[in-house]
């Protein structure tokens, strides 16, 4: 069974009285210095999501975690530790016409230059898959950016998944795939040659994403899915209801999750696959040490 991908649906959040640009800005490496900013310079660091001569294509939805994503890129690119190069792109599914004028208000009192194009993929994923639109749709939108980044020239297109959508990507795959992958930091694109998908927020915690947005005022897209009300979705909501549940008793749960990807013992399981070939421990097992 294929790997359960996120569906880029965003959380509605409430906001406060828009604050002023300077100080929206200003607050990412003072007041969010440990909990977003510093965390998003070391997920760059530690897996080279951004290197020399780069031009990444940052997707923005129009969601709180994509339009924060956008403000950490504009605000590394002020530092010029290293030369790349910005090209914010959103695309528009299908989205009601006061929605897109939200995504398009938002990005213009952020000062965030983006491209919008459109798509109809909303209505392509409700035709089908009219039970499940859910998945096709995230698959969809994620063919529609690597040609738009391919289009402008891109090597690298940037992902607002964050380190929830990471653990609880991995549950999934568990509970409902039966086997163990998570969402990697950065991956190559199999369709598209020369560029690269990276996930830059991937350490950042949503509830931080979520108070940054609501303390800036800033009233972020939620899914804004013309098709899927009333129909089946995905899990994810489900499994963050457990992993809530289970931090009750578990405070730490979230952390060690995401530390299980880090720290598969090899020697431990009884099967894998690498490079699309299944093996399992007994090929092994009589080997000498």
């Amino acid at each position: 069974m294929s790997d359960i991908a996120g569906s880029g649906c965003d959380i509605l959040v409430p906001f406060n009285e828009r604050k002023p640009l300077e100080e929206i800005e200003r607050s990412i490496t003072k007041t969010y210095k440990k909990k977003i900013w510093s965390k998003f310079v070391k997920a760059i660091k530690n897996y080279k999501l951004v290197e020399e001569g780069d031009k990444i294509a940052v997707a923005i939805s129009g969601g709180k975690d994509s339009m924060l994503m956008a403000k950490l890129f504009q605000e590394l690119h002020r530092h010029r530790q290293m030369n790349f190069q910005l090209e914010f792109i959103a695309m528009d599914p299908g989205y009601h016409k006061d929605i897109k004028k939200l995504l398009i208000d938002n990005c213009e009192y952020l000062n965030i230059p983006v491209q919008i194009f459109e798509s109809g993929i909303f209505e392509v994923a409700d035709k089908i898959a009219q039970k499940y639109p859910c998945y096709m749709c995230a698959r969809m939108r994620r063919g529609a950016l690597y040609t738009k980044a391919k289009e402008l020239g891109c090597n690298k297109l940037a992902l607002g998944h964050h380190f929830n959508d990471v653990i609880e990507t991995t549950l999934l795959n568990v509970l409902y795939s039966g086997n163990f992958k998570t969402m990697l930091p950065k991956l190559k694109s199999t369709n598209f040659e020369g560029i690269e998908l990276i996930r830059p927020l991937y350490y950042i915690e949503e509830e931080n994403i979520q108070r940054f947005i609501q303390k800036s005022g800033i009233w972020p897209l939620n899914c804004a899915c013309m098709v899927s009300a009333g129909k089946i979705g995905n899990k994810r909501y489900e499994i963050k209801d457990l992993i809530k549940e289970l931090k009750k008793n578990f405070p730490q749960v979230d952390k060690s999750i995401f530390k299980s990807a880090e720290n598969v013992n090899m020697d431990s399981i009884l099967g894998w696959q690498k490079n699309g070939e299944d093996h399992s421990y007994l090929e092994f097992y009589n080997e000498e040490e």
